[in-house]
C-alpha cells in the first residue's frame, strides 16, 4: 500500500484524532483484512493503520524513537490532514521525501524506511 510523499505523523492515531476516530474505527471494522493497511476517509484524506503484534504498549523503531500505543494499532497520516494538534511525545513527525510503501509482516510495521518492531 502506497502513500504520497509529505510530512506525516507516525504513531497511535487515537492520540491525534477527535471526531474522525469513530469513522476510522468503522472503516477498520468493516474490513475483513485489518492488516492490509491503507484507508480513505469520506472526505478523501488517506492514512495507514496496522495492528501491533501484542496490542498496547511502547514500541521503538530502528532509530530508537518511541511509539506509545493505547489502541493496539500504529498508523500514519499527513500532518496537514489532522484536525488535532500533534503531541510529539506520543508519536513522531517525519518527512517522507518520496511516495512510500506501508505494510506489516505481523511482527514489524513499515512506513517507508521506518520499521517499528511490535513483537
Amino acid at each position: 500500500m502506497i502513500l504520497q510523499k509529505g510530512v506525516y505523523y507516525i504513531g497511535d492515531l487515537c492520540y491525534v484524532m477527535d471526531q474522525e476516530w469513530e469513522e476510522l474505527c468503522d472503516l477498520i471494522e468493516g474490513n475483513q483484512y485489518p492488516d492490509e493497511g491503507v484507508y480513505r476517509f469520506k472526505d478523501g484524506r488517506r492514512f495507514a493503520i496496522f495492528n501491533t503484534a501484542y496490542g498496547d504498549g511502547e514500541y521503538y523503531d530502528k532509530q530508537k524513537r518511541s511509539y506509545p500505543v493505547d489502541s493496539g494499532t500504529l498508523g500514519c497520516i499527513k500532518v496537514d490532514d489532522l484536525t488535532k494538534e500533534v503531541d510529539e511525545t506520543l508519536g513522531n513527525v517525519v518527512e517522507m521525501p518520496h511516495d512510500f510503501t506501508c505494510y506489516s509482516d505481523g511482527k514489524t510495521i513499515h512506513f517507508g524506511n521506518i520499521a517499528i518492531r511490535t513483537d
